[in-house]
This record gives structure tokens, sequence and C-alpha cells, in this order.
């Protein structure tokens, strides 16, 4: 067995198809495929079951996977050891919190970790994150979910298993502009929403599931693009828009914006990890310097 042969491995349980996992890992599918048929070779079994639908892990896979991530993890402790590297953390994050919350991370971090070098990867597709904390190329990262099991929010997790802790709840807020007919309520209730147009991003995006779960399906839904968009069309009287209070502090203080009377529960900042790589020297410890 070869570590390349093993890190491939790895990133097609990860991404469950040899296209995706060579994009992943910057190679050609060709030789993705090569180096899985070369390993299951050397070993004398089957460790994916093709289908139509992707790869999946057969039983000696799933063995392989724990084998494959400590060797990986071992030859890495090696190399930061001979050459005394610092340690680093591989650290992704929502592009919609990179600016607001992870300098707040890297702070605690930099306090408590001052031998720590921190790589920042800021993306704006949550499984892409998910799925590279499962293949091993994130050590950690931080997404918005409920504060109740990982996923609750409603999106997919990868197959191998994650850890989670909450950092800090990210407050809601329903807006709208002044002129809006809402705006003038006393009291809102998810019944008075009806045949009224909630501004959305992307069925991806953590407002648009946040939506999903807490305003019902009575709303119209109208693309309108990111935060920002959603803002200056949610200002022109275009819709209501549910966002993060930390995105329209300003124009909820200029007038504006209106926050709307519906009582909304906010959601949760949790750093992602997988636990089986808690083991490596000082990555526990990493971890929960990083949430403290």
């Amino acid at each position: 067995m070869e570590l390349r042969q093993l890190r491939t491995f790895e990133a097609v349980v990860a991404n469950r198809t040899v296209t995706e996992a060579a994009s992943a890992l910057g190679l050609a599918p060709s030789s993705v495929s090569e180096q899985i048929r070369t390993l299951e070779k050397s070993l004398g079994v089957a460790l994916f079951e093709r289908g139509p639908r992707g790869m999946r892990p057969t039983p000696a896979g799933e063995r392989m996977l724990g084998w494959a991530r400590r060797l990986l993890d071992q030859a890495e402790q090696a190399r930061q050891e001979v050459v005394a590297a610092p340690p680093v953390l591989r650290l992704g994050a929502l592009e919609t919190i990179a600016a607001t919350h992870v300098p707040a991370v890297l702070a605690r971090l930099a306090e408590r970790r001052a031998d720590l070098r921190v790589e920042v990867r800021a993306d704006g597709a949550r499984d892409q994150l998910l799925n590279a904390v499962a293949g091993a190329e994130l050590d950690a990262a931080l997404i918005l979910d409920t504060d109740g099991p990982l996923g609750e929010l409603g999106f997919d997790l990868p197959s191998t298993l994650l850890a989670f802790v909450d950092l800090e709840p990210v407050r809601l807020a329903l807006v709208a502009a002044p002129s809006h007919p809402l705006s003038t309520e006393p009291h809102l209730t998810h019944h008075r929403l009806r045949g009224h147009r909630l501004l959305v991003n992307v069925p991806a995006c953590s407002f648009w599931l946040a939506g999903e779960r807490l305003l019902g399906a009575d709303l119209e839904r109208v693309r309108a693009g990111g935060m920002a968009v959603m803002k200056a069309w949610a200002q022109q009287g275009l819709g209501i828009a549910l966002l993060p209070e930390f995105a329209v502090t300003d124009e909820l203080a200029a007038g504006t914006l209106v926050r709307l009377p519906l009582d909304i529960p906010p959601l949760t900042l949790r750093l992602v990890w997988r636990p089986d790589r808690e083991a490596l020297p000082g990555v526990r410890d990493i971890l929960y310097a990083a949430s403290a």
C-alpha cells in the first residue's frame, strides 16, 4: 500500500464517485481509478461496490477506512516531527460567516495556541466543506445549523461519522421595507404570512433551509440571490427576507428595513470534525481551544 493510494481511497469514499474524487484531488479520473484498482489488487479484496449512484465501501472498505486514516495521520505526524514543523489546523468556514465569526475563533486560537498555524478555507457550499472534513482535506469546519442533531436544519451529511460542538447562537431577523404591508403589524403569526413573497437564495443556503423549517410552505419563494441581493430587494419592497441579524444591523438602525414581529429562534454556529482524528497528538486540545 502507498500513501497516495490511501489518500485516493479516502477521497472516493468521501465523494462517492471517481469524477468527484479526481476533482477534489486535482487528478485525472483515470489516475484515481487506477490507484483504486491497484490498492484492491494488493489487498486481494474489493473495497467498493460500483453502482449507478456511485461507489459505496464494501465491508472490507469500511474496515479499510479507519486504517487508511490512522496510517495517513501517522505519516503526517512523522513528517512534522522530522522537520520540526508547527502544528497546522486546516479550518473551513461558510463564506457567510467568514468575515463575521471566523476572526473571533482565530483570536481564541492565537491566544491559547501561539504555536499553531491556521489555514482557513472559505466556501459557499456547505456540502463541499463537510465532504472535505470527511475526506480529511480539512481538520474542521464552521457551519450553521440548528441546536439539535447535526444536519437538523435540513442538509445531507457525508457517510463518515462527524462530531461537533456548538460555539454561539446566530440570531435571525425577518425583515421588510417600512412600506411593506406587514411592517405595521403589532404581532405576526405564520398564518398571517400566507401569500406574501419570501426572498431567497438557493435551496442549499442556510437561510433558505431556516425559512423552510421556521416559516412553512405558505409563502411564495422568490429567488433573489445572496444576502446582499435579498437585502437590497427587501429594501425596495419586493418581498420579505429571513437574514442573519448581523447582516441587517445598519439597515435596521437607519430605518431602511424593519424587523417583523415574528418570534424566530436563532441558528447555531457549529464546529464540525471527524472524531477519529481526535487521537492525533494535540488535535482535541486545538479543537476545544477554538470553541472555548
